[in-house]
């Protein structure tokens, strides 16, 4: 088996079969389906956070679309992208805690069951390491597109999820083939119908989309995909790094949206 040898036949990894991997990959790579479970439990967390420090604000409209909609002052709390948080109070985090905030019950519900779906699709073409890899920084990308063209306020987990399309789009362009074709047909219906819902849907981040889409192809060219090198240590390694970094920035989030971190200038308090 390769997990005796001191580096692995297939991927060129060393030391395949160490301890401190075993519990590693046991733990998150040999089940992507609970890793990405815990992405969305972390989303709902932080949702239902939101609406709890929203209290009596709380957007109760008849509109499926506003229904259980946390307040401006609560988003722009926990790292709401924009604008607004990172101009006046230089939340810089926002670019990556705004993956994690939703505007509404429907809101989160969608972006979560398509986070779901194209989550299982980037697993069978990247694998777990390099597909959070790719979320973590197609989030980046689509909140500073937005930001850059000046989007007062934005959240969703959308355009890091525009990031897996971007991903699907550069391994059926660079895969080619009959298969490379089909997936680049599959992509081409996902992009024709942002682009419709993005159009008639007001308050959608468009910008955020983009940016997500082409942060995804990017981060995937400079990854490979599994038919190109298989997933090995250091891409795991960066997904840690990464991982845990995006949960120190979420909990940096809440303490300042306490007030645990008095990091808030006075005039915040105005909005």
């Amino acid at each position: 088996m390769s997990s005796d040898q001191s580096v692995c036949p297939y991927c060129g990894e060393k030391h395949p079969g160490a301890w401190y991997k075993k519990i590693l990959y046991s733990a998150i790579f040999n089940d992507p389906v609970k890793f990405a479970k815990l992405i969305i439990g972390i989303n709902v967390v932080i949702y239902v956070l939101s609406i709890f420090m929203s209290g009596t604000s709380t957007g109760l409209s008849l509109n499926p679309l506003n229904f259980l909609s946390p307040d401006t002052r609560s988003l722009i709390f926990l790292g709401a992208g924009g604008r607004i948080p990172v101009d006046r109070f230089s939340f810089y985090w926002s670019f990556i805690s705004a993956s994690y905030l939703h505007g509404s019950v429907l809101h989160i519900f969608f972006n979560m069951v398509a986070f779901y779906q194209l989550f299982g699709i980037m697993n069978n073409f990247y694998g777990v390491a390099r597909s959070f890899i790719i979320y973590f920084f197609s989030g980046i990308a689509g909140f500073f597109l937005s930001y850059k063209m000046g989007t007062p306020l934005t959240i969703g987990a959308s355009a890091a999820i525009c990031g897996f399309i971007g991903a699907c789009f550069y391994y059926g362009f660079s895969r080619g083939g009959m298969y490379g074709k089909l997936v680049l047909k599959q992509v081409s219906g996902w992009i024709l119908s942002l682009a419709v819902f993005g159009l008639l849907v007001p308050g959608i981040d468009n910008f955020g989309h983009l940016g997500g889409f082409i942060g995804g192809a990017l981060t995937a060219f400079l990854l490979n995909y599994k038919e190109q090198r298989q997933e090995n240590f250091v891409d795991r390694l960066i997904f840690i790094i990464l991982f845990i970094f995006t949960i120190l920035v979420l909990i940096w989030s809440v303490l300042v949206a306490s007030g645990v971190l008095k990091f808030i200038p006075i005039n915040y308090w105005r909005l």
